[in-house]
């Protein structure tokens, strides 16, 4: 539909609100703003670290910055999925640590890479397939509930099967996935970017992506489109679980060992990520892009408050204030959109 603009604004006709043109360019500039807002935030901090703190842009704090934030970029790329379709997953951080666990255990007793990186990745797998099957076909209202008890229950696994010890030992292919380089540049980015190139794919090379965007934005609309929902949203509970699983294998090589307590608190950290990253927890909005954004920024930030001495506890308080920047933000893009929409719909002669 055409869309007409008088250069001054007339009042109000009945319930019809009418824009002038400066005004409709206005809110497509804020909207424009709001949407490249996780990546120009990373781009000024960065900047701003870079002026206080020579350091920071050296290649081994690079290489550090890269490798600490692996884990949380894997985690959100899963964890993004699982948003876009209105849910959430908190049982990834506890993932972590059982796959870890459960590799260095088949490690002991077989000392096969192929065997330990089949374990490390299917344990992922299986607690993901969990996940979904008992939310999807057990009916329960909320995912929330499933993988906050899914949380208890791997972590109490992970726990029970190594005596709340860490058990050392890993196959080199593990250690070097997780812990090496190239020079200053880890292999663990080398994987970050091959899954965000499958999410990417993924989510807009195949019928499955569209699938997963409707289901997130009108569930409803979708079942009645002949969608398969369940499918959709078992499939994306079991691909969040996998992203677990990659998470736990690039753990486990960073510290040479299985360890219960890894991944403490990790899914906050992908949450956080993905908000950041400017996905809706209302679904149907976000990409692979902006949720490795968002990771970046909370790796970023740390490194930062790191490199300038500050105490770990503040880090904790600097990363919730920055969610709770991107959920204002969040909502004040849902009204800007709105009025964008009202703007297009309305004729003003």
């Amino acid at each position: 539909m055409t869309v007409s603009f008088s250069k001054r604004e007339r009042p109000r006709a009945g319930k019809r609100e009418l824009f002038t043109l400066d005004r409709y360019r206005l809110l497509q500039g804020a909207l424009l703003t709001l949407r490249t807002g996780p990546a120009l935030i990373l781009l000024l901090l960065v900047i701003a670290v870079a002026l206080t703190t020579p350091v920071f842009l050296t290649s081994r704090n690079i290489g550090n910055v890269f490798s600490q934030t692996s884990v949380i970029a894997v985690l959100a790329l899963g964890q993004l999925l699982v948003i876009v379709t209105r849910g959430i997953d908190l049982s990834v951080g506890a993932t972590v640590a059982l796959s870890g666990v459960v590799g260095a255990i088949v490690y002991g007793h077989t000392q096969s890479s192929v065997l330990v990186v089949a374990a490390i990745l299917g344990t992922g797998v299986a607690v993901g397939a969990a996940n979904g099957l008992i939310y999807v076909y057990g009916r329960v209202p909320h995912p929330f509930i499933v993988t906050l008890a899914s949380l208890s229950i791997v972590r109490g696994l992970a726990l029970w099967a190594s005596d709340g010890t860490l058990i050392p030992g890993m196959p080199p292919i593990v250690q070097t996935i997780g812990g090496g380089s190239i020079d200053w540049l880890p292999y663990s980015i080398f994987v970050v970017a091959g899954l965000a190139v499958l999410c990417l794919v993924l989510t807009t090379r195949l019928v499955w992506g569209r699938w997963l965007y409707a289901v997130g934005g009108n569930p409803e609309a979708a079942r009645r489109s002949s969608i398969p929902t369940r499918r959709v949203l078992v499939t994306v509970y079991v691909l969040s679980g996998l992203a677990a699983g990659v998470a736990g294998l690039l753990t486990a090589g960073l510290i040479d060992g299985g360890s219960p307590t890894a991944g403490d608190l990790a899914e906050l950290d992908s949450i956080a990520a993905v908000i950041i990253g400017g996905a809706a927890f209302a679904g149907g909005r976000g990409n692979v892009g902006n949720a490795l954004v968002g990771a970046f920024t909370i790796g970023v930030i740390r490194n930062a408050l790191n490199l300038h001495n500050v105490d770990a506890f503040y880090q904790l308080m600097a990363i919730g204030v920055v969610v709770l920047i991107a959920v204002e933000a969040d909502v004040l893009r849902g009204y800007i959109e709105e009025r964008v929409r009202v703007a297009q719909a309305t004729r003003v002669a």
